[in-house]
């Protein structure tokens, strides 16, 4: 369900399905069921190399020198995820648990809004999360909750230990209807017999649009996948255009449009940039040039808060 509720009021819902998948346990998937397929084309199918392009640094990293992802380079989707935990302060035992919310590939094409890797322990008790945001441009953006965002938030949250809670600027592109420093406001459930995920935006003080996800577990098998084919048909295909059909009617209720290039240098930390963000080779050089030369201390800007 999305709801937006400023400048506009516009809401809507639909069905889809997505797997929850151990990434432990993706071998052990390709070979034990015929509709699905790790590594190779099928009806689904699951390609480690769709996620978590970290093998380059970010753009526009918001620190001057990124922090360096050991496991960046090497090793499997789940090495790159705990790789870019580590990377960002948070250590977990090699033998941690990480269960994978997110689309296939159906008939080889994929897009993913949004995908939430949950870690846990040996007794899945929740220890971190990450929240993977696509844009349509197939730009990527990686956001962690690590554990000390689990609980926190209020009382309410407190009482419940499989909780991650943050709010953080998206400095992100995602909408054309929503400028790239609104604040997500994460709220992710570690899954059971049940799905809930809701992400809210934030200007200032203000929500301006809800996402939720919600849905009880079924059993990952070729039955249900074959049934699921009927239910949910070119699954993929229909949520990018529901996308472009919605953001029509957002135009028609003439929602405030932001382009993408108008604010490419507050677009940080992502992957995947798109061109119309990514310096020219002659920009880039008269960059280098004005690097080279200290500016005078009038002319220095003043520094950011």
């Amino acid at each position: 369900m999305h709801a937006r509720f400023a400048p506009r009021v516009h809401r809507f819902v639909y069905r889809i399905f997505m797997f929850a998948l151990d990434l432990d346990e993706l071998e052990t998937l390709h070979r034990r069921l015929r509709l699905f397929s790790l590594n190779r084309p099928n009806l689904f199918s699951f390609r480690e190399a769709d996620f978590l392009p970290i093998h380059k640094p970010p753009h526009n990293a918001h620190s001057p020198k990124p922090i360096e992802n050991r496991e960046s380079k090497i090793g499997n989707l789940k090495s790159r995820v705990l790789g870019h935990l580590a990377a960002h302060g948070t250590e977990l035992p090699a033998d941690t648990r990480v269960l994978l919310v997110t689309l296939p590939r159906v008939l080889g094409y994929l897009f993913n809004p949004v995908s939430f890797y949950f870690c846990l322990d040996r007794d899945n008790r929740p220890l971190a999360a990450l929240a993977e945001v696509t844009n349509t441009f197939k730009e990527v953006k990686p956001f962690v909750l690590g554990p000390g965002t689990r609980n926190a938030g209020g009382s309410e949250l407190a009482r419940d230990s499989t909780t991650f809670r943050l709010r953080v600027p998206k400095n992100f592109y995602v909408s054309p209807f929503s400028d790239v420093d609104v604040a997500f406001d994460f709220t992710l459930r570690a899954p059971g017999g049940r799905l809930s995920i809701q992400i809210d935006d934030y200007v200032g003080a203000e929500r301006t649009l809800t996402s939720t996800l919600t849905g009880r577990q079924q059993p990952l098998t070729d039955a249900r996948l074959a049934w699921f084919c009927g239910k949910y048909p070119f699954v993929t295909l229909q949520i990018i255009g529901l996308i472009h059909w919605n953001a029509l009617r957002l135009w028609l209720k003439n929602v405030p449009w932001f382009p993408k290039a108008a604010r490419a240098a507050d677009q940080r930390d992502l992957y995947r940039p798109h061109r119309s963000i990514r310096p020219s080779a002659a920009q880039a050089k008269c960059h280098l040039l004005d690097d080279t030369f200290p500016a005078p201390e009038s002319l220095s800007p003043a520094p950011k808060a």
